[in-house]
């Protein structure tokens, strides 16, 4: 049974076509890197997995379970997380709070204001193995808008693992990141566990090879190249529409 499974699936903005008819398959604990030029239709067909936007046609399947017409809540409880290409983090919480709103949330005691939350030992103790877990401890205390931009980042993927998700989306978790900050994001992939399934959309090459067992190219809404890291750059229709043709002397 495959982790996620998407068949032609299509999403129309009045007559804009954003996807034409996608479809990709990822095995439980695979790691895949969605590459593609801007407005190829990556963060949408993300936002079509996730429930943010729903699929004009087609279905999408979680391990079997069709979740195509349910709401981001409801796949959240199935197991599906996610990071947005533009942080979406409190700024004028600390990390430990961002983090705990994350634990509450995926226990199921977001609506919950009988008790305080430092009754909920439980909670903090989950949301400090966080922080140490991922080496954001010392961070712990700090409001976020003080934090680096690469800090920021590592902090939303943290938010996103808090409930321990079946399928995490990345989007671009190292855009606009200094080779030194992207080095620690993709040392953190890397260190998730195996059985985690991995749906990552990025611009670097060189960091969607060193992450993905599979790697899909999008373009004007379609998959027009999958396959391994030979595959990719062997792909003529890749070269001329992502990467460019190197011209030769004559």
């Amino acid at each position: 049974m495959s982790a996620l499974e998407v068949q032609n699936a299509a999403k129309n903005f009045g007559g804009v076509h954003a996807l034409r008819g996608v479809s990709l398959s990822l095995e439980e604990g695979e790691r895949m890197v969605l590459l593609g030029p801007n407005g190829a239709g990556k963060t949408t067909l993300f936002h079509t997995i996730s429930g943010n936007i729903i699929a004009t046609s087609g279905s999408i399947k979680l391990f079997g379970a069709d979740i195509t017409r349910l709401a981001p809540d409801a796949r959240a409880r199935l197991g599906v997380a996610r990071t947005f290409q533009i942080t979406n983090l409190f700024a004028n919480l600390t990390v430990l709070e961002n983090i705990l709103l994350a634990v509450c949330g995926a226990d199921k005691l977001t609506f919950r204001f009988i008790r305080p939350l430092e009754g909920y030992s439980g909670i903090q103790a989950r949301a400090r193995g966080l922080l140490d877990t991922w080496g954001l401890s010392a961070a712990g205390d700090t409001l976020v808008r003080n934090l680096s931009y690469g800090e920021q980042r590592q902090v939303e993927v943290v938010m996103a693992l808090s409930g321990e998700p079946r399928l995490l989306l990345l989007d671009e978790p190292t855009a606009g990141l200094s080779p030194a900050e992207t080095l620690r994001v993709v040392e953190m992939v890397r260190k998730l566990p195996r059985g985690m399934t991995i749906l990552m959309i990025e611009h670097d090459m060189d960091v969607a090879f060193e992450i993905a067992d599979r790697i899909a190219v999008m373009h004007q809404g379609r998959i027009i190249a999958e396959g391994d890291e030979i595959a990719i750059r062997g792909n003529k229709e890749v070269s001329d529409i992502y990467l460019g043709v190197e011209e030769t002397d004559a």
